[in-house]
């Protein structure tokens, strides 16, 4: 369906209609009926058409699993499980060897999602977005893979398995790392993204298996996430901190996700137990997570700490996908949660939709939804979002997700995970021994490099237009080489070494006076190059900058406690205070912080929370 201007007497003629849509803004923009189911499957069969757009992983030459740069390895996954949902509510089969093809290539091979070609990229939260989407796949009773390779439900308890173990009770007392692999940038940050994949990951699975066991480790995360406080008193979710100072760095800053994945543990959890315990835990969470609805009416989907600024990173323009998935999940295993949830949702997808204005198509959709103008900003997290919270909106009229004992069929392996259990180092590629051959072959091709520098020098320095033949030029080289030595070994060293020391005579007397250009130009730039070299910080993180020592660069799904680009996103946090609290939004006129380009910019207010106690 599509939302025209109005005609204002243009006629029927097709040549006016033409004019009217390259005039009107809003011409392409859909016009959702989200009660309409035939309204949602065709809207969102549209937008999963230009969300696998920006994917080539199917294509010849191309990975199966990978986003093209500069989309990091966890949003394919995080993908993947999207298109899991659209066929779950849709029923097209369209993409099903797409995913299936994306989802196996990428296992790695322990069958965990650990794959050796991410080592510099993976943290635990990346490693989780797979397991998810493989999670939602066993739930939803996705098409099975051949008998012979891994299985969906064993995928996602290899997952499970692997990040157990590496629960780190050394620091903070329990948690997460972000990081797997200890050398990569903010290994020694705990952050709630990764509580909460593992949360939400072992509460399904306890739920989908009847494994208590699950359980146990889901509550474990979540009394560990209150104790920490990155869950507060007022059920807001903060992103993370660091482990040097025994997580009390708290970054107080809140994204969709970090309460989403809280949200569907708490629901999954609430289901296996039926506990009122969680099911408190699971109201006050939705409660909390109303900070994240703007516009005039408060109920459209924004992503607080940094779309109302225009300062959301890439991973952060897709968050808003996993709130709308998981909201909409979590009205199947609660079900008194959907006259709270619908609302909300369904406002949200009829303003995302009326944006879809954007690409060559006219159908892209933007980030930004609760000011109901399109704001250029296009991508896989933008369509993606749009197609999730659209797909949300008929979440009644599909099945429940099934169990082992419900009509699951996906096959497990509770041991799944193998050698990966606890490792923080990658594996050591296994070499075979060298042969006789090999080192011939060395002998060869190292004699080879010798004989062409030794030619290629002597080729510079040939002089073309002597009359002297090659060898004769080499001859005299040689004669006048051994010369110079000889005069330096009779006095012409000594006398050199004399000059050089009545030159530093003089330049130490000009010194007693003033300092010369020179000089000033040398300390001007040890004293560049010093300050270039050290660590840049905002509030209690040190931040990557260009100098320094080299270090793997993070490209991963998850910032270091937001904001980890200095020239982006200032922090809030100062070294020696204690993290500020989250208040109402704020008139007063943002501060100023310094990029790293030396320019002036506004700092973002802080993302804006409701006051709420518990129940």
């Amino acid at each position: 369906m599509v939302r025209t201007c109005p005609r204002r007497g243009l006629g029927r003629r097709f040549i006016a209609a033409s004019l009217l849509l390259a005039v009107c803004p809003w011409a392409g923009a859909y016009d959702l009926n989200p009660d309409s189911t035939e309204s949602i499957i065709s809207i969102a069969k549209q937008m999963a058409a230009d969300l696998v757009s920006y994917y080539d992983g199917d294509k010849p030459g191309q990975t199966p699993g990978l986003l093209p740069k500069p989309y990091y390895w966890w949003e394919a996954g995080a993908m993947m499980g999207s298109l899991v949902d659209y066929w779950y509510y849709t029923k097209d089969e369209s993409y099903n060897a797409l995913v299936t093809q994306a989802l196996l290539w990428q296992v790695g091979d322990t069958n965990d999602y650990m794959p050796q070609n991410q080592t510099l990229t993976e943290g635990n939260d990346d490693q989780g977005f797979w397991a998810l989407a493989v999670m939602s796949a066993a739930e939803n009773n996705f098409p099975n893979p051949p008998a012979d390779k891994p299985q969906w439900l064993a995928l996602a308890q290899a997952v499970f398995n692997t990040q157990a173990a590496r629960w780190d009770m050394q620091h903070c007392n329990g948690g997460l790392r972000w990081q797997i692999f200890e050398w990569n940038n903010g290994y020694d940050y705990k952050n709630s993204i990764s509580q909460a994949c593992f949360f939400a990951l072992g509460a399904r699975l306890a739920l989908y298996t009847g494994n208590s066991s699950y359980a146990d480790w889901a509550e474990k995360t979540w009394e560990w996430m209150v104790n920490v406080n990155f869950i507060d008193k007022n059920w807001y979710v903060y992103d993370g901190a660091h482990i040097g100072t025994n997580c009390t760095d708290i970054v107080p800053y809140q994204f969709t996700y970090n309460a989403g994945g809280f949200i569907l543990g708490a629901a999954a959890m609430y289901n296996f137990t039926r506990d009122d315990r969680w099911k408190d835990r699971l109201d006050n969470l939705l409660e909390g997570s109303r900070v994240f609805f703007m516009g005039p009416d408060k109920n459209i989907m924004t992503e607080v700490a940094c779309e109302t600024v225009d300062r959301c990173n890439l991973d952060q323009q897709s968050f808003k996908a996993y709130l709308s998935r998981w909201l909409a999940s979590i009205t199947k295993w609660a079900p008194h949660t959907y006259d709270f949830v619908m609302p909300y949702l369904r406002a949200s997808a009829v303003a995302a939709a009326k944006q879809c204005v954007g690409g060559s198509n006219g159908r892209l959709c933007g980030l930004n939804w609760y000011t109901g103008d399109f704001d250029n900003n296009t991508g896989v997290g933008q369509q993606m979002a749009a197609m999730e919270v659209t797909l949300a909106c008929m979440v009644q009229d599909r099945a429940a997700p099934v169990t082992e004992t419900t009509g699951g069929t996906s096959k497990g392996d509770p041991g799944a995970g193998g050698s990966d259990m606890g490792r923080t180092q990658p594996k050591s590629e296994t070499l075979r021994p060298i042969t006789a051959a090999d080192t011939a072959g060395a002998a060869i091709l190292t004699a080879v490099v010798i004989l062409a520098t030794v030619a290629a020098i002597a080729w510079i320095l040939l002089d073309e237009t002597s009359d002297q033949s090659p060898w004769q030029q080499f001859r005299s080289f040689h004669s006048a080489a051994g010369a110079s030595v000889a005069a330096f070994a009779a006095g012409g060293g000594a006398a050199a070494a004399h000059r050089r020391k009545r030159d530093r005579d003089l330049e130490e007397k000009a010194g007693a006076t003033g300092s010369s250009g020179s000089d000033r130009s040398v300390q001007s730039s040890e004293s560049s190059r010093a300050m270039g070299e050290m660590p840049v910080t905002m509030g209690q993180m040190q931040m990557r900058g260009e100098s320094g020592p080299q270090q793997h660069r993070r490209v991963s799904s998850m910032p270091i406690g937001w904001p980890h680009n200095s020239s982006l996103r200032p922090s809030t946090v100062r070294s020696g205070q204690r993290p500020m609290s989250m208040g109402p939004l704020s008139t007063a006129p943002p501060d100023t912080t310094r990029l790293s380009n030396g320019s002036l910019a506004e700092m973002p207010p802080a993302p804006p929370a409701r006051a709420m106690t518990r129940e």
